[in-house]
């Protein structure tokens, strides 16, 4: 990480310095806010985190739940969301912390003694090596944690407000609206309790409390609020779709047992119904989703009276001739399966070309599905950090409003391919064991989506932040649409080996990686060297789109990859366009400039053709154009489409 370009620090450097504005949580709830969001969840967390990197945006979160989440909920994380959690700085501390899904293995009845179950497949987690991170297992109240304390070391130093309930909202469209056109009605709860679990979210009681009702008034509100969204009905969207005939338990639990793979991800089908089961950080906590068998329509919900006494004697059902001694139950829940969307995840409908939204809802208030696929959180996630840059953006006077545009558009086909997803992985799960074609199909069906369920199939279309693929051979191994994957590079000003996608961190810019041609550094007339003159000119998006007071690195981080060993050249052979003056003292970023080496070629291993390329990657770490070096204009011309231009 960097820090000392605003002075010698000597203190925890994670810890930011606080915005000179004022613009710094206080216990005063302020009468205007250029940002809400409701419901301090996962999703919520890290729509704040981002915004509270952006200064100028006064950013409130607020929750129902009188503290800090404790047990239960989401606990899967893919490993896109271990590569979204390295922007925010603690991918790292994850990691050592939580459990390592390595290999996942299914159980079937013995075919010569179908009383018992025995292991009859063994898959690896990811044998492609689609990420350098690992898929694990933590408690949701952890990630919570970690965004909660990111949001307190940046600059605004913001923090969830607990124990406020969302009420209303009304959006003024007429002409005399003014700045904040949103009136919110929150109340501070008498005695505010916490949140019933997501997994009966469709369930509980709206609730109502009797503590003090107050008013404020926002440029935008974002509905992070869960299944039964308040801020969902206030825009009029509902979530629609089917509510399917199968019920599970889930038992977070710690027993004794002879179930050999007790500490392995486990798929388990029996003549008496299914488990998936999940070991969970520490070494001694485990998940169980215990199938609670077909729910007849009409039931009223019988099936959620189900004890966690008949769910623990249903496993062990299952897991015969294994058996469960269970010692402590640290959280139950029952669900039924349901997949549910709305149709958009903003308060304008497509066709209305004359409105901007205002609303936004997010996570569950807008798709729900099973627990099953270990999706739920991570999807949520990446909708909140789609957002939260362009909020951003907008709010910070850099984007045009029509930048919120594509919240919904992207974000909700996103969701519709996890719910189709989900579909699938449901219905396999819920199957009898006599309905297998055989014991490996199960198995079969994890290997073949794995690359969905890690999260890196998300492709987003074209728009005025996705470019289109003209160009994408230049870069084959970079798919414009999709998640910037990392590679190893050498950075010249220490000979570290780095992975260059590591160094994205959640500051609201955009990324820009120069793969050179084949020139050697510092060769008079190159096509590295015109890209450079062409980007500290006045002509340049640098130039153009530099926030006032800001430095030169301020809206992008340009870097530059030479097909070059490190060991033969140094970082002043690299123009000075990629040694920019950051800071207070103007001190030059030289880490901005890398090589090859050490049995490193990112050349090779993400496709880069022998001319070069421009990779330009959103602030969300997703692909956003792929160009020649030469083709400067229209780099110029993308970033005219989303970016304000400060030197008219």
């Amino acid at each position: 990480m960097q820090f000392h370009h605003h002075g010698y620090v000597s203190t925890d450097p994670r810890i930011q310095p606080a915005a000179t504005n004022g613009n710094v949580w206080s216990p005063k709830f302020p009468e205007e806010l250029d940002v809400l969001i409701v419901g301090a969840g996962p999703a919520g967390m890290i729509t704040a985190a981002q915004l509270s990197m952006f200064e100028n945006v006064r950013t409130r979160i607020v929750d129902l739940r009188a503290g800090r989440l404790e047990i239960g909920r989401a606990d899967g994380l893919q490993s896109r969301s271990l590569e979204t959690f390295q922007a925010f700085g603690f991918a790292h501390r994850v990691a050592h912390e939580a459990y390592h899904i390595q290999a996942m293995n299914f159980w079937s009845p013995d075919p010569e003694n179908p009383d018992n179950i025995i292991r009859t497949a063994r898959t690896e987690d990811d044998p492609q090596g689609i990420s350098e991170f690992p898929h694990v297992i933590m408690n949701q109240a952890r990630v919570i944690d970690y965004f909660d304390e990111f949001m307190r070391f940046s600059p605004t130093r913001l923090q969830p407000d607990y124990g406020i309930e969302f009420v209303s909202l009304e959006v003024d469209r007429s002409e005399t609206a003014g700045e904040y056109p949103i009136t919110v009605t929150l109340r501070r709860r008498a005695e505010a309790g916490a949140v019933v679990d997501d997994a009966d979210a469709d369930h509980r009681d709206a609730g109502g409390g009797t503590g003090e009702g107050f008013v404020v008034r926002c440029k935008y509100v974002v509905g992070a609020d869960g299944a039964r969204s308040g801020v969902r009905k206030a825009i009029g969207r509902s979530l629609s779709g089917a509510q399917a005939n199968h019920a599970w338990g889930v038992v977070d639990m710690m027993a004794v047992t002879d179930f050999p793979d007790i500490h392995t991800k486990c798929a388990i089908t029996s003549k008496n119904g299914s488990i998936l089961h999940i070991p969970r950080e520490g070494g001694h906590l485990f998940r169980c989703y215990v199938d609670l068998g077909e729910v007849p329509e009409g039931s009223r919900g019988e099936v959620r009276k189900t004890t966690v006494d008949e769910a623990i004697a249903r496993a062990n059902e299952i897991l015969h001739p294994y058996s469960l001694d269970v010692k402590e139950v640290a959280w139950y829940s029952v669900y039924e399966v349901g997949h549910r969307l709305t149709d958009d995840f903003d308060d304008v409908a497509d066709n209305d070309k004359a409105c901007d939204p205002r609303v936004f809802i997010m996570g569950d208030a807008c798709h729900t599905h099973s627990a099953k696929a270990g999706q739920g959180m991570n999807v949520s996630m990446q909708d909140g950090f789609n957002l939260a840059w362009k909020l951003g953006h907008v709010v910070d006077g850099r984007a045009p409003k029509e930048l919120l545009r594509t919240y919904s558009s992207e974000r909700q086909v996103a969701a519709q391919n996890l719910i189709d997803f989900d579909r699938e992985w449901s219905s396999q799960m819920a199957k009898k064991p006599e309905d297998f074609g055989s014991p490996q199909e199960l198995a079969d069906f994890y290997c073949a989506k794995q690359e969905f369920a890690a999260g890196f199939l998300t492709d987003y279309d074209e728009s005025i932040i996705t470019g289109n693929h003209e160009h994408q051979a230049l870069a084959a191994g970079f798919p414009i649409g999709r998640r910037f994957k990392s590679a190893e590079a050498i950075r010249i000003a220490d000979d570290v080996t780095q992975h260059i996608g590591h160094q994205h961190s959640a500051d609201g810019r955009w990324r820009i990686y120069v793969f050179a041609d084949e020139a050697a550094p510092g060769v008079e007339g190159s096509a590295v060297e015109q890209w450079a003159a062409w980007w500290a000119s006045d002509d340049s998006p640098r130039q153009r789109h530099q926030l006032p007071g800001g430095d030169q690195a301020s809206i992008f981080d340009a870097k530059v990859i030479y097909r070059q060993a490190f060991d033969t050249f140094d970082v002043q052979c690299a123009p000075a366009a990629f040694r920019p003056t950051v800071g207070r003292y103007g001190l030059h970023d030289i880490e901005c400039i890398y090589g090859t080496g050490r049995g490193t070629d990112i050349f090779a291993a993400r496709g880069i053709a022998p001319e070069g390329a421009v990779v330009v990657v959103r602030p969300d770490q997703y692909v956003a154009h792929v160009l020649p070096l030469e083709a400067t204009r229209e780099l110029a011309e993308f970033f005219a489409g989303n970016l304000v231009n400060r030197a008219a």
